[in-house]
C-alpha cells in the first residue's frame, strides 16, 4: 500500500513541476492555461484516490489528470472568451465617449462663433 502511495506522489509531484515549469516558460498564463492547470492537477488528484481505491493509483492519476486538463481548458477558454469579449466593449466605450467629448466641444465652439453664449 505505501508503494502505490509513493508512486501516486511522484506521479502528482511530475505533473506539477511539469505545470510549473511551462507556466514559466513564456511569461504569465493565461486564463485558457491557467484553467486547464487547475482541472489537470484537480483531475489528478481525484483520479490517483479513485485508482487506488481500484488498485491503480497512477492510471486513475494519469487518466484523470487527462480528464481534467480538458475540461479545464474548456472551462478557462469560455472564461478567456468573455474576457476578451468585456475588453473588446470596455475600448468601444472609450471610443464612444472620446467622440462624444470632442462632438460637445465642437457644438460649444460653434455656439460661442454664433454669440449663443
Amino acid at each position: 500500500m505505501k508503494g502505490i502511495f509513493r508512486q501516486m506522489n511522484k506521479m502528482v509531484l511530475v505533473l506539477a513541476a511539469t505545470l510549473l515549469l511551462a507556466g514559466c516558460a513564456g511569461g504569465p498564463l493565461t486564463t485558457r492555461e491557467k484553467g486547464g492547470g487547475i482541472g489537470a492537477l484537480g483531475g489528478a488528484a481525484v483520479g490517483g484516490i479513485i485508482g487506488s481505491a481500484v488498485g491503480h493509483p497512477a492510471a486513475g492519476a494519469a487518466i484523470g489528470g487527462g480528464l481534467g486538463l480538458g475540461a479545464g481548458a474548456l472551462v478557462g477558454d469560455q472564461l478567456q472568451g468573455q474576457e476578451n469579449q468585456h475588453e473588446r466593449q470596455e475600448n468601444e466605450i472609450r471610443s464612444n465617449q472620446s467622440e462624444i467629448d470632442r462632438q460637445r466641444y465642437e457644438l460649444e465652439r460653434l455656439r460661442r462663433e454664433r454669440g449663443e453664449y
